[in-house]
């Protein structure tokens, strides 16, 4: 596995264009299975997750040919549903956690699916009973293998319902709407994930002939249609990366402009990191974010410290808790962050402590942070990503660090960021891969 080598505490400045949303990237790829007719999916980021999806569907039958950069199209009307069996499709489905959703469209379409337990990023737990609780309902017959850690699920027909999901997952909603876009009857789905990805999925579905309503709300409602054809569907730029990219320029003083982030999507992610004291503008669909040698986390209205936690969209999103632990630790003032859905996403701390940061672990899910207010640069420090956000999080730290940093397994950071060092490089940073 490779390395960042980093020399960090130069302030960037220029132009940076966001990548296709890697999320919604695993929600569409999947939904390609419900049809035989070709479609066409655009903006596609070049990273290892979405790669490995890309070869998973080719394992199956599909036929995938690339159009242009990021643009591909896709053919499964050849699909092996037996490819369940062999070695290459379990090997494949144990390193990617998106894995999980082509469940959906293969019982939808055929009838059946077998899986094994999904990889992912080791952030704590991360059940699947919702997936295959909604399936159920729609009339599936689930079976868990404990021994083998394998999901077997089958139906001879699936009959739209009325369901209250235990939790508003995000791909158990993406695997649950594509399973009864294909159903007979309608399906009702409250307490669903309403992400922008999630969205983007539902319009996505509807242009290849679905109906569905109550888009961008939770609630839900699925008129199950025959059959699903073709389309063409572009995808969102990535709000994670966005995100990232501004928490970068608060933290090196750089001057950054991030073009075309569709800012009506973006939810509260602009608004949390102003309460940080990050200055950014919204001129036409850029966000622009000038040099600052201070920001001030703002307190609460009776001047109790700030404390800012994730939740279901529209709350603010977990993948980005990484990366405002990291902004506060420069930052002028204390902040209290609260990571409720993954119990293990705030143990890369230690590697910040380690470069100088104030940062008490109150416990697995509370992370209080003591703002340095620039009075102390953190230090350079050799360490390794975790996971795909605690990289990126670590990498901003170590650019504005005194000093040259390491960052290993840098695999972690390119499943999820597209080419980041050659982008970075491209407004300034000072970064390279070693082996």
């Amino acid at each position: 596995m490779g390395s960042f080598e980093i020399s960090g505490g130069y302030p960037l400045k220029g132009e940076i264009i966001p990548q296709g949303a890697k999320n919604e990237a695993l929600q569409v790829l999947c939904a390609t299975l419900l049809t035989d007719q070709e479609v066409i999916i655009e903006n596609l980021p070049d990273i290892i997750d979405v790669n490995k999806l890309i070869d998973l569907l080719s394992g199956f039958g599909v036929k995938v040919r690339k159009l242009a950069p990021g643009k591909y199209s896709f053919n499964a009307g050849s699909v092996d549903p037996d490819f369940f069996q062999q070695e290459p499709f379990i090997r494949k489905v144990s390193m990617l956690r998106g894995s999980v959703m082509i469940v959906g469209p293969l019982l939808a379409r055929f009838r059946k699916a077998i899986i094994p337990k999904p990889g992912g990023d080791k952030i704590g737990r991360r059940r699947l009973d919702t997936h295959f609780l909604g399936l159920e309902k729609l009339g599936a017959q689930f079976h868990y293998d404990a021994k083998n850690s394998v999901y077997q699920i089958e139906a001879r027909s699936l009959t739209g319902t009325y369901m209250l999901l235990d939790e508003a997952s995000v791909t158990g909603t993406a695997n649950i709407v594509m399973a009864a876009s294909l159903a007979k009857g309608k399906t009702t789905i409250y307490n669903a994930a309403c992400e922008p990805y999630v969205q983007q999925l539902c319009r996505m579905l509807n242009s290849m002939g679905a109906k569905i309503s109550g888009l961008g709300s939770n609630l839900l409602t699925i008129e199950g249609v025959e059959q699903l054809g073709g389309c063409t569907h572009r995808l969102l730029p990535d709000m994670i990366e966005i995100g990232s990219f501004i928490g970068l320029a608060a933290m090196t003083r750089s001057e950054i402009t991030i073009k075309d982030v569709c800012y009506d999507q973006l939810g509260m992610i602009p608004e949390v990191f102003r309460k940080l004291g990050i200055q950014l503008e919204h001129t036409g669909d850029d966000i622009y974010i000038p040099s600052q040698d201070n920001y001030e986390v703002e307190s609460f209205i009776d001047g109790s410290i700030l404390s800012i936690s994730d939740a279901p969209w529209p709350g603010f999103s977990p993948d980005l808790l990484s990366i405002l632990l990291v902004v506060a630790t420069q930052a002028t003032g204390s902040v209290l962050l609260h990571q409720k859905m993954f119990e293990s996403r705030l143990f890369f701390v230690d590697k910040l402590i380690d470069m100088g940061a104030k940062i008490i672990l109150c416990d697995p899910h509370r992370a209080t942070v003591i703002g340095l207010g620039r009075k102390h640069q953190l230090k350079s420090l050799e360490m390794t990503s975790p996971d795909i956000r605690a990289g990126v999080a670590l990498l901003i730290a170590a650019l504005s660090a005194d000093g040259k940093s390491i960052i290993h397994n840098i695999d972690q950071i390119d499943r999820g960021y597209q080419q980041i060092d050659t982008r970075l490089q491209k407004i300034g940073a000072n970064i390279k891969r070693i082996a």
